[in-house]
């Protein structure tokens, strides 16, 4: 039975560029949205030069978070683009934008205008350190909320240099709790009919993720280490070298740490009062961690995985990117889609992970090309005919 997308009906108008505004909207148009990614006309989203590499002249980094949108180019520093701007606005359910704090305000679209002209529209603002406090108007990045937000004072080696995430973490998750408001705004809108104001941060969201380790800190007032790839409160709970090569492994439990002590005939270790109980093995981290990387240096990694497997202990192996695509559970669960794109053709994009049986979600649209659909929706949703199109494409409008 064909199903309408969950989101069927909600339009949204997306002034979003790069990553964390972009990878909010392309989560509701991937479950149905209709997302309207409005860009400078002067060469649009920045990301759209984030390369190399680059695909049918888009880069690789814009084809990652721009499906399923439409795009229109828009100059909003013209008056007649503000209007256009204004219309669309009247026509839409959600608006999500990443300017500095007070750039909407500036245009004469503050919270409470933009309720009078769509009552219950929801508003939700993407900024590096939020609408209030002093550093409210400063340009926001990923790395510097990674390195202020005490991410990068937790990650990389003990011994190393803090270190940020392989990728922009504080961005995509900033993007991901707003998509989150969003949905929760327009369920609640469904029974009061109100328009809601959602304010988010990348510091914010860097210090939200810190999780059990500002947990850590705000009970014990000791500050956080950098373990590498272990875990501040489970061990053993990080990589080891077997004989060929490294692997994950991890004991979450005192049970579970039973089985392999049995497994690989050291009861001792479970007598030893160093390593009986996991706040033991925590105490004495370095002493264990010497002991378990002699004994995973004796077979090779696919013997300690094929053993763990058998005893219920969690393992698996440290792939690269190439390897997580041909990973057998990575396909089973079909991570990778494709859709024809006008200047690239069969495009492969990473998959939506939100998997709803009930409800599948599709891609509709590939990323978009710069103004792709600009006619297309000055028609659709304003009703302009093609004489004031060119109007405004000569005016330098759209």
């Amino acid at each position: 039975m064909s199903r309408q997308p969950l989101l069927s009906g909600v339009r949204v108008i997306d002034l979003t560029r790069v990553l964390a505004g972009p990878f909010c909207t392309m989560m509701l148009g991937d479950l149905g949205a209709d997302v309207i990614k409005i860009e400078n006309p002067d060469g649009g989203d920045d990301t759209r030069r984030w390369g190399p590499p680059y695909a049918g002249g888009e880069a690789a980094y814009f084809l990652s978070a721009n499906r399923n949108k439409r795009s229109l180019t828009l100059n909003l520093k013209k008056g007649e683009g503000i209007t256009i701007l204004k219309k669309l606005i009247q026509q839409g359910d959600v608006l999500v934008e990443n300017f500095r704090t007070g750039t909407l305000a500036r245009w004469g679209l503050d919270y409470e205008t933009l309720q009078t002209l769509r009552p219950g529209l929801i508003v939700a603002s993407i900024t590096g350190y939020g609408t209030t406090g002093p550093d409210a108007e400063r340009a926001g990045y990923d790395f510097m909320a990674q390195a202020r937000g005490g991410f990068m004072s937790i990650t990389g080696p003990a011994d190393g240099e803090p270190t940020r995430a392989g990728v922009a973490i504080t961005d995509l998750t900033t993007g991901m709790f707003a998509c989150n408001a969003i949905a929760a705004a327009l369920f609640a809108r469904e029974r009061t009919g109100e328009g809601q104001y959602i304010d988010m941060a990348l510091l914010d969201t860097q210090v939200a993720l810190l999780s059990y380790a500002a947990s850590n800190y705000l009970v014990s007032g000791v500050r956080p280490q950098r373990y590498g790839n272990g875990h501040p409160n489970i061990v053993p709970y990080q990589e080891f070298k077997a004989r060929d090569g490294y692997f994950a492994f991890a004991c979450g439990n005192d049970g579970q740490w039973r089985k392999f002590c049995t497994a690989v005939g050291k009861e001792i270790w479970l007598t030893d009062e160093r390593f009986a109980t996991n706040p033991a093995r925590v105490t004495h981290r370095a002493e264990l961690i010497k002991l378990l990387s002699e004994l995973f240096a004796t077979r090779d990694k696919e013997e300690w995985m094929a053993l763990c497997d058998e005893i219920g202990i969690p393992s698996g192996p440290i792939n690269d990117v190439p390897q997580v695509f041909a990973d057998p559970q990575v396909q089973a669960r079909q991570m990778v889609t494709e859709i024809d794109h006008p200047t690239i053709g069969r495009l492969p994009l990473v998959a939506s992970p939100m998997k709803i049986p009930t409800n599948p979600l599709t891609v509709r649209y590939p990323p978009p090309l710069l103004g792709q659909h600009t006619e297309e929706i000055l028609t659709e949703l304003l009703g302009y005919d093609e004489a004031t199109i060119t109007h405004l494409r000569q005016a330098g409008v759209v």
